[in-house]
């Protein structure tokens, strides 16, 4: 299993890869075939309980509306002298559960604030967002994760977030709302994953193919279960699972990343080499890559190789506030402070006129108003380099 990569629930760049990938039913009946296990669990994530009911009842004044109402459930979750919900990544469990257990990770607490929120009468949903990738040195991909978050609606254009870690940086235009049958996937294959690290292998199996009866198009557990089967020594199963990922996918490289990985191995040089390419066709359009090579380069001193790669970030995604300010930054070293100050200037505006989806911040809840968000699109928006 060592040097595949997991994705566990906490990322459009579309790969240039066909792999000529066809799903085959009949594998795939017997690779999710779980006869021999209990049927998938009557699992309700948002279900209410007997206690939870009574705190709410007695915590929440039911004369509160929209906004007040937000704030009153995000006091209950996070005051000390309320719930004081404690951050834990091993902490999969329902609302009802995280309630009792007074800890969460970020799957867990959007479980427990759509349930208080919803049962208070509440319009709110499941989101998803891809985090920024990371990469070595050597600009291979290393860590590619999504996040999630509660995305509620107070009527029109005015809407908010609520994130357990908000400092956590996203990519933008990565946001989707998803469903509640599709977050029971993701719980399940946030059970697998954890099984799986512990090499628990067969307990790993049988819940990715819980996820996957909840979910059968959840690309991530199909990439999970084939470091599963990789784990069993089941090199097709393997290789089907990782294959059916990224074909789901085409904005997925993890998997595309794993395959290149799963070849190399095995001794497939031509294979491996072909799918490394793939990853490399994505690092090349993710604008992120270049700011990640841009601050490699940055702090090597290398000021000028910083700026094209923050100046190639730009022109792939012209609406993220951190490349204007790492470009103006970079000017600064170089002295040319008119050019400093423009690119501050820039950032400092997106920052606040872009869309606070994937704006970092302290606050776990964060108010988005759609009718003000600057687009690429918007008119009289436009950014150009004079080399």
């Amino acid at each position: 299993m060592m040097g595949f990569v997991l994705v566990l629930l906490q990322a459009c760049q579309l790969l240039s890869l066909n792999p000529g990938f066809t799903p085959d039913t009949a594998l795939e009946q017997r690779m999710l075939d779980n006869s021999n296990a209990t049927p998938m669990p009557a699992v309700d994530l948002l279900a209410v309980d007997g206690d939870l009911a009574a705190y709410m009842s007695a915590h929440v004044d039911t004369e509160l509306r929209g906004w007040d109402l937000v704030i009153r459930l995000q006091e209950l979750l996070f005051a000390p002298e309320f719930l004081n919900i404690q951050y834990d990544d091993s902490a999969n469990f329902s609302a009802s559960e995280a309630f009792a257990r007074r800890r969460a990770n970020c799957l867990t607490l959007v479980n427990l604030y759509i349930a208080m929120a919803r049962y208070n009468g509440l319009q709110v949903e499941y989101q998803t967002a891809q985090v920024r990738p990371q990469w070595d040195r050597r600009g291979e991909l290393m860590v590619m994760s999504e996040h999630i978050n509660a995305l509620g609606s107070l009527g029109g254009s005015d809407q908010y977030i609520v994130d357990f870690l908000p400092n956590v940086p996203l990519q933008h235009q990565t946001a989707e709302v998803i469903t509640d049958q599709q977050a029971l996937a993701l719980y399940f294959n946030n059970l697998a994953v954890d099984h799986l690290v512990n090499e628990r292998i067969d307990d790993a199996l049988t819940w990715f193919r819980y996820a996957l009866e909840a979910d059968p198009e959840l690309a991530i557990a199909w990439n999970n279960m084939g470091s599963a089967w990789n784990a069993a020594g089941d090199d097709e199963r393997a290789e089907y699972s990782y294959m059916k990922a990224a074909w789901l996918d085409k904005n997925y490289p993890t998997a595309v990343n794993n395959l290149a990985r799963f070849y190399a191995i095995r001794g497939n040089e031509t294979e491996a080499a072909r799918y490394r390419r793939a990853v490399q066709h994505y690092n090349n359009r993710n604008p992120y890559f270049h700011y990640a090579r841009g601050n490699i380069a940055f702090n090597d001193e290398d000021y000028e190789s910083a700026q094209t790669h923050y100046q190639r970030a730009i022109q792939r995604n012209r609406l993220e506030p951190d490349f204007y300010l790492a470009l103006g930054l970079t000017y600064r070293e170089l002295g040319q402070d008119e050019e400093f100050q423009e690119a501050r200037d820039l950032a400092v505006a997106l920052r606040e006129l872009g869309d606070q989806t994937y704006r970092t911040s302290q606050s776990r809840v964060r108010r988005v108003d759609n009718r003000t968000i600057l687009r690429a699109s918007s008119a009289g928006f436009s950014v150009r380099f004079d080399n």
